[in-house]
């Protein structure tokens, strides 16, 4: 692999890609925008928003499956949330996770602001008590917490997915760690690596990783 991707080339040509793509999508409106503001003001981690390519891509997903029932891991301040809420039908519900009680009010303040109250069900807490609360079936589950759970995160929620619904899992090329040997021991980046092999080779699953953004690894249930 490392002969295929050397590791600075491969990182600034998929900047350049992504910032072309961003320019020829379609913009946050004002309402998203201020929310990255406000996330970029208030935390040092903003780099883990979604943005517009991914916001968008989310929200299409959504509309393509006509999902009823999500399950986000990971609110942060809600921004995916939201996106995805906007590709829902309005008897949708789309059930997020946060442990981070330092950012559920601003998630919470501009999910009311989009008028997605009703579609948006807020939990805090750990991901691994939560999950097997909520009910299935789920149409698409989209991950993206910490990164050395994804594995538990993916075989909890495994059963809840309908069949030829969707399990989409973020930073799934994790900055380029999972092809840089230096990184291969930090426990989030052998966790991306431990749930990109077993994927591969997980024959209840069709799997594509789409190189957006960070990664996204698209997966539909057999």
């Amino acid at each position: 692999m490392d002969e295929l991707f050397e590791k600075p080339q491969f990182l600034t040509t998929n900047r350049v890609y992504e910032q072309y793509a961003t320019e020829y999508t379609l913009p946050d409106d004002d309402l998203m925008v201020e929310l990255t503001r406000r996330t970029h003001l208030g935390f040092t981690t903003a780099g883990m928003l979604s943005g517009p390519l991914q916001g968008r891509l989310l929200q299409m997903f959504c509309q393509m499956l006509n999902a009823k029932r999500v399950l986000e891991i990971g609110t942060y301040t809600g921004y995916s949330s939201i996106y995805m809420a906007r590709g829902m039908p309005e008897d949708g519900v789309l059930h997020t996770i946060d442990n981070n009680p330092e950012v559920a009010d601003l998630a919470e303040e501009f999910i009311s602001r989009a008028g997605l109250t009703r579609k948006i069900i807020l939990h805090q807490g750990d991901a691994m008590d939560l999950i097997p609360l909520i009910e299935g079936p789920l149409d698409l589950v989209f991950i993206d917490a910490d990164k050395e759970n994804y594995m538990n995160y993916y075989n909890l929620c495994f059963d809840k997915v309908r069949k030829g619904g969707f399990i989409i899992a973020d930073n799934i090329l994790w900055y380029g760690r999972v092809f840089d040997g230096n990184h291969y021991t930090d426990k989030e980046t052998k966790g991306i690596i431990a749930f990109n092999t077993f994927v591969r080779n997980d024959h209840r699953v069709e799997n594509l990783l789409l190189p957006v953004r960070d990664g996204l690894m698209i997966l539909r249930k057999a």
